[in-house]
Formats: C-alpha cells, sequence, structure tokens
C-alpha cells in the first residue's frame, strides 16, 4: 500500500534556518512555546530548492542562550533578569537525507544523503503526529519486501516498524556493541530467528560461554544445529554433538604458535625441522593415496591428514641420533640436543586432555575424506545436511589456545568457500560473539592472538568479494581490533557506560553522527542506536525480543540471597567436574 504524504500546509515552521556548516544546520525558533516541543532525537524537516522537496535533519542539541542585544546593553547583572523575551532559542541538526513528496511519476521517497544545502532563512518543520507516521512508512516501504529485515519499531513512533536491508546488513559486515547487560544475546538471537525464516540461511555463531545452547532445535523454539568443541569428558565416549579440530587443520604458523618458545636459542632450528617433518608426512600421506595432482601442488599449511605420532617419533631420532665422524667414532648429528624442549612442549600438549579435540580427536578424522563431510556440516544449510543456523560452544576450550582455535575454524570454513565456483557458494555469515577475547587490538596481542587476527582482518577485507561476512559482538569495542571494527559498515550500537567504549564507537562512526552516539549511555535496555548502510535513517530502536531466549547468565543477586540456599551437592558435583575438567549436563 502506498504510503502517506507528508504536508506541513496550514502548519506553522517552528523556525527558519539561520546557519549552515557542512552537514550541520542551525535553526532559530521563532516561538519560545515551541521550543518546549522539540526533543533530542526528532525529526526536522527543511524547506528544499523546490516545493516537493525538504532536507531530513536530526535534533543533537537544544540551547537557549541571551541574544546578542541583551549582551550588548550590559543588562545582565546581579539584580536584572533577563525576560524570556530577551532569550535566543536554537537547535543544532544533523542533516542525514532528502525526502521528496513526488519522486517522477511514483509516490514520496526518501534517500540518504542531502541533494543541497539548506538556504538561510528557509522555514523548517517539526515532523511529528501524522506526519511522521507518514514519513516513517516512507522508510519502510524503500526497503523491497524479499530483503526486509525486520529490527523491532522506532522509538519516535512505536507504530512503525523499523526494517534494514538484509543483504547491505550482512554485505559489508556489521557489529553489535553494547555493555554488559544492555540486550546483546538477545539481539543476535533474534537476528537468527529472522535468517531462520529464509530457506537457505547460512550462519555460524561462535558461542565463547554455552548462553546460546537454548536455541539448539531439540530446545523448545529452537532451530540451530548446536556443536560443542570437545571437553576432556568427551574424548572416550564422543557426543552426537562434540566437534573436533584435529591438528592437522591448523597451519604451520598456529602449530608454531602453540608449541614454538620463541625465547629459545633453538627455536629458529625447532621451526624448520618441524616443517620439513610435517611437510613429509604429508607427502608421504598424498603418495600412498595415489593423489597425484595434489601432490604436484600441495605445501606445508594444506589440510593433509598427517600422523602427529610419526612427527613426535622423528623429532625424537633427530634429537638423539648420532653420526659418523671423520675418526671413525659416533659425533652428535646436526640435531642432537636442539629439539629436546620442543618434544617436551609437544608431549605436554598431545597428554593433556583440555586439548583432546586438537590431539586425541577420534580415528574418523585421520581419514581424507573427512574434511569434506567437516566443510559440509558448516557450509550446508537446512535443507541440506543439517540446520542452516549452527552454534559452535567454545565454553571448554583453554583460554590460551582459544584465538587459535577460533580462527582455524573460520579460516578453514573461509578458505572452502574462496575456493569453491562463485556461482555454487551460498553466502556465509560468522557471528564473533565475544569478540574482546580473541580479536584484540593488535598492540595488546600475543603471537596466537596474531595469526586468530591476521585470519579475520583477511576475512573483513576480502571477504565480502566470496561471500563470508563478519558479525561483530563485544561489551568492549575498545578491546577489538580496530581493522575489523572499521571494514563494519553496519553498527547496532546498545547502552555503553565506558568513555572508551563509547570513544571506540564514535571513532568508527561518519563526523556528522557522532553527536547521535552521545545518547549511548542513556539508552534502555533492548534499546539501540542502528545505522549504516542498511538503513535509510540513523535512528534510536526499541529492538524485538526472541522465541528462543538465550541462557540468561546475570544472577539476581540480592534476590537470590533472599530466596537460594547452597547445595552441597552442587558444590560436590563442581569439585568432580574441576577435576575431570569437564561439565554435566545441565538439569533443566
Amino acid at each position: 500500500m502506498a504510503s502517506s504524504v507528508m504536508s506541513f500546509e496550514g502548519e506553522s515552521p517552528i523556525g527558519r534556518v539561520m546557519s549552515v556548516d557542512t552537514m550541520r544546520v542551525f535553526i532559530h525558533i521563532d516561538d519560545h512555546e515551541l521550543l518546549k516541543k522539540v526533543m533530542i532525537g526528532n525529526l526536522v524537516a527543511i524547506q528544499g530548492a523546490t516545493g516537493h522537496q525538504y532536507l531530513i535533519s536530526i535534533v543533537e542539541r537544544i540551547t537557549r542562550l541571551p541574544s546578542d542585544s541583551i549582551i550588548d546593553s550590559e543588562i545582565l547583572d546581579d539584580e536584572t533578569a533577563p525576560t524570556q523575551e530577551d532569550m535566543q532559542d536554537t537547535i543544532r541538526a544533523v542533516l542525514v537525507g532528502t525526502y521528496r513528496v513526488k519522486d517522477g511519476g511514483s509516490g514520496p521517497s526518501f534517500k540518504r544523503g542531502a541533494d543541497s544545502c539548506p538556504q538561510i532563512d528557509q522555514p523548517s518543520h517539526l515532523i511529528q503526529g501524522v506526519n511522521l507516521t507518514a514519513f516513517m512508512g516512507v522508510l519502510s516501504q524503500d526497503v523491497p519486501a524479499d530483503k526486509a529485515l525486520r529490527l523491532g519499531h522506532f522509538a519516535i513512533d512505536p507504530t512503525a516498524e523499523a526494517v534494514a536491508d538484509g543483504d547491505r546488513f550482512f554485505q559489508r559486515h556489521a557489529a553489535i556493541l553494547g555493555s554488559t547487560g544492555s540486550g546483546k544475546s538477545y539481539t543476535v538471537a533474534a537476528l537468527l530467528e529472522r535468517a531462520n525464516t529464509l530457506s537457505y540461511p547460512n550462519l555460524v555463531l561462535l558461542d565463547m560461554h554455552g548462553e546460546y545452547a537454548s536455541l539448539a532445535k531439540d530446545k523448545k523454539d529452537g532451530y540451530a544445529e548446536y556443536l560443542k568443541i570437545a571437553g576432556p569428558g568427551d574424548l572416550a565416549d564422543p557426543k552426537p554433538h562434540s566437534l573436533f579440530l584435529p591438528h592437522w587443520l591448523l597451519n604451520r604458523e598456529e602449530m608454531l604458535s602453540m608449541l614454538l618458545d620463541r625465547s629459545d636459542d633453538n627455536a629458529p632450528n625447532q621451526a624448520m625441522r618441524f616443517t620439513n617433518i610435517v611437510f613429509d608426512q604429508k607427502r608421504k600421506v598424498l603418495k600412498d593415496l595415489k593423489l597425484t595432482e595434489v601432490l604436484a601442488s600441495f605445501t606445508v599449511d594444506s589440510p593433509v591428514p598427517y600422523d602427529l605420532k610419526a612427527v613426535q617419533i622423528s623429532l625424537q631420532n633427530d634429537d638423539q641420533e648420532m653420526v659418523p665422524g671423520s675418526s671413525g667414532r659416533d659425533k652428535q648429528g646436526p640435531w642432537y640436543g636442539k629439539l629436546t624442549r620442543f618434544i617436551s612442549r609437544l608431549e605436554a600438549k598431545i597428554a593433556d586432555r583440555r586439548y583432546g579435540f586438537l590431539f586425541q580427536p577420534p580415528v574418523a578424522t585421520e581419514s581424507y575424506e573427512w574434511l569434506q563431510s567437516f566443510a559440509e556440516s558448516f557450509l550446508s544449510t537446512k535443507s541440506g545436511v543439517c540446520s542452516g543456523i549452527k552454534v559452535v560452544d567454545f565454553s571448554e576450550v583453554p583460554s590460551d589456545v582459544l584465538p587459535t582455535v577460533v580462527s582455524v575454524l573460520a579460516r578453514v570454513l573461509y578458505d572452502v568457500q574462496f575456493w569453491m565456483k562463485a556461482e555454487s557458494r551460498t553466502p556465509v555469515c560468522l557471528v564473533c560473539d565475544e569478540a574482546h577475547l580473541y580479536l584484540p587490538v593488535r598492540s595488546d596481542a600475543d603471537a596466537a592472538a596474531k595469526r586468530a587476527l591476521d585470519t579475520f582482518e583477511r576475512i573483513a577485507k576480502e571477504g565480502r568479494k566470496y561471500g563470508f561476512a563478519l558479525l561483530v559482538v563485544s561489551q568492549r569495542p575498545s578491546d577489538v581490533s580496530k581493522t575489523i571494527l572499521s571494514q563494519c559498515h553496519n553498527f547496532i550500537a546498545l547502552r555503553l557506560t565506558n568513555e572508551q567504549d563509547q570513544s571506540a564507537v564514535k571513532s568508527v562512526m561518519p563526523d556528522s553522527m557522532a553527536g547521535i552516539a552521545d545518547v549511548l549511555p542513556l539508552l534502555d535496555i533492548g534499546e539501540a542506536i542502528v545505522l549504516g548502510d542498511s538503513i535509510l535513517l540513523p535512528s534510536r530502536i526499541k529492538l524485538d525480543k526472541p522465541k528462543a531466549t538465550p541462557l540468561s547468565l546475570t544472577k539476581n543477586f540480592w534476590r537470590e540471597w533472599g530466596e537460594k540456599a547452597s547445595n552441597a551437592n552442587a558444590i560436590k558435583e563442581a569439585v568432580e567436574s574441576l577435576r575431570r575438567q569437564s561439565k554435566g549436563p545441565d538439569k533443566k
């Protein structure tokens, strides 16, 4: 249905343009009583070059100051107070777009950006009532139905749906940013729920704390395929949802970031020898399988299964090797004693059950064909092998290898998407929950985190070309890689109370939008400032809640101290879980 047209016929303007500064306009308010109707965030329509055009702006500052004549007359003293008539009322607004009453032969339209700068003395009208409803209707109708991604409703008009362009939202990456308890998890769940209504969605959620397990398709209102990185308790008897990332998926740098001590004098020798042995092991596998084409072009980083035990034995042999000397007596070989510490670190990692998902995977993962089934389980849509929405639980992954493990999964999926024929690709979105834990600012990153940054920054810069998007989610945007955030062109910014985090968000916004971000600490739970390529008007939006909600990890301290006693059995179970490094199933 066509939208109504905004009309200000018979309505007095609230004021007139008194000054224009690039993308900002200053409006003098004629009637002091009218100023009471204006609030921060209101929309103002400024008459454009023709009667059919209005320049739309958002109010970001309201001021009432003594007029110049009062200041010049020097009557402002301790005994004389200025009257209301002696004051000058002004609003400052940022220009955001152009509204046309008629666009060619069609009805009203709105586009981002001002076609021209406002002229001095042009009348300005507050958009409210039926005009606000008409304007919001134009915003909704400008997004084609097959691209519409409903986010919620506009704070300034609860009757108007806030709709984003789903294509543009994911095409150039997006970020959901907000303090703890602001509603990030609900926002993520709502987006996944919307995507699940499509025929072939393909999103992979990296869940750091296990709070999205409630979205699993075996739960009430659930729809997602739930996978969990295998913990120590899953090694002997893996569950259907247990996920292993065998060591051979790691490339050379990722393996060395876990095993190599860069401060060791023999580190270069250890890295070189390990690389050569792994390459030889992969070549042996390819020869045995008679894979001639792969054998001719593979590299040490190619994902080819190899026997880590054989690598360990080769390293030990080299470390202890004696070779014939010139005098007929044996002498120490070229690697003698240089690999000892490296071997010790490798043995420790292999023996540590916390790393079992890497070094103690099931035998099936050692087959050449396994990688295909692994890729299918992530890149298939819901009409294929599994649900189009996948939740990967990393809650039991040791923190020291978390960046490496996350980046391995991301890199493998991206590489498969990269090498797939363009016409066969279904777009993929990687939802990076708690991104600050594994995508830190580069200056704060250790060797493992830098490898992860290399992977994700590559995806951020090039992923759009190959149908691979990032949705970055964080409560500490100031601790997230600036390179990755700067590649995000859509933002859902919920309440942020930390000044550094607010500054981080402002730094990736256009300069003209910085004033809008000033309301971030004032937002209610579930409210957000949404701006970017996907939405025509930067807006304050009340976000929709999902049907399947994430598990709330926030405890009600005061209430539970008054109602809930400690449980001795629960403490006993927790102690045993600590010892076996594996949590038992949650009781519902």
